[in-house]
């Protein structure tokens, strides 16, 4: 996995003081308390996202303004510092707070661990716009260095399934034609689908039984393209067992449309090289969370895999090595992966959920 997330360095960033050459495997699974800083090393990703995709400062606005995203503020941090390692590759940039509360780019660089000059710096950015992105984009003379770097940044994918309300994408028509990627709320899961079934047959059924395992009334996606003006569009239609009448997506309940969504982010044939996604169990029932990680384990042989859950459940169907505990030091977040030899006793009376409600991995509610 060339292309995925091997460290991190994130330093005044909301919750998270510093966290310096965090070491990512293949399975990474978060979790910790309310308030422990999951969600924020989440958000982190989305705002490189933003970065990449030149929304950088939209993003800022949208979370309060620089302000708000800085550790304990202004006064406390100056700067907001990020550093990433990927294979032989690297790029690393600051955020400076502005005057008009958005944020300005410097020490942006990319790195090769093969070139003799290892980083190679880009400059600054007032206005929070990427050299690097810019470079690619615009397809300026050192394009082709910066390409790789960007390849690899944009193959890393924050999915987000939470909100399954029936104004939400994933449960209306979508144009047939957007189906190269899966998006990241699922919008396009239906021409998403209909090109599994037409390019991907065996994959197709590999999504439909997986769901019929945890929705057993469910018997069929029906993906029939509608004519609107001069394009077609889809929604995910589908029948139950004994019955051919055509339901209807607002007929799925929260937890099934979002499993679904879960199902085909997890086996759909060309995932992104980091998969990342926030508390997956959200409304799903305890049969199908077993279900979940048995597809989330199987990703991440694949590609890797982010994981962000409150769910002892959940993490019983992994190791206790594939967890990372978020927890609250001194009003700050920190980030420590578990070693089984220090729980070996333990795991043999109790399952890792168990230990970690009865407190004896960390994690839980902090109080200062």
């Amino acid at each position: 996995m060339g292309t995925s997330l091997d460290k991190l360095t994130i330093k005044g960033f909301k919750s998270i003081r510093e966290l310096v050459d965090f070491e990512l495997k293949n399975l990474n699974v978060v979790i910790g308390g309310n308030g422990s800083g999951k969600s924020n090393l989440i958000s982190f990703f989305r705002m490189l996202r933003a970065l990449i995709d030149g929304n950088l400062n939209r993003f800022i606005r949208d979370n309060g303004g620089a302000g708000d995203i800085l550790f304990n503020g202004r006064k406390t941090t100056p700067k907001m510092e990020f550093e990433m390692k990927f294979g032989p590759r690297g790029f690393r940039f600051s955020l400076v707070p502005t005057p008009e509360n958005s944020c300005a780019i410097e020490d942006e660089a990319r790195y090769y661990e093969h070139s003799s000059r290892g980083w190679w710096k880009l400059g600054d950015s007032h206005d929070g716009t990427s050299s690097m992105v810019k470079e690619v984009l615009q397809n300026l003379p050192d394009a082709e260095y910066s390409r790789p770097v960007y390849d690899a940044i944009a193959s890393w994918q924050v999915y987000h399934f939470h909100d399954t309300s029936q104004s939400a994408g994933m449960r209306n028509y979508e144009i047939v034609q957007d189906n190269r990627a899966l998006r990241p709320d699922a919008a396009n899961i239906a021409p998403f689908l209909l090109m599994l079934k037409e390019e991907y047959p065996d994959i197709f059924d590999d999504i439909r039984n997986t769901v019929r395992l945890v929705i057993p009334f469910f018997d069929d996606f029906i993906l029939e393209p509608r004519k609107s003006g001069s394009k077609e569009e889809v929604n995910i239609s589908w029948t139950q067992r004994g019955s051919d009448y055509p339901l209807q997506p607002y007929h799925f309940s929260d937890g099934s449309i979002r499993f679904i969504c879960l199902a085909v982010s997890l086996l759909q044939p060309d995932p992104p090289s980091t998969v990342i996604i926030d508390e997956p169990e959200l409304g799903l029932h305890p049969a199908a969370i077993g279900i979940l990680a048995e597809l989330i384990q199987a990703a991440s042989q694949r590609t890797q895999v982010i994981a962000a859950t409150q769910s002892p459940t959940l993490i019983d169907h992994f190791s206790i090595e594939d967890i990372i505990v978020a927890n609250r030091k001194d009003n700050a977040s920190t980030f420590g992966r578990l070693d089984e030899k220090d729980f070996s006793e333990w795991l043999k009376e109790y399952s890792v959920g168990e230990l970690w409600t009865k407190n004896v991995i960390d994690g839980g509610p902090v109080y200062e």
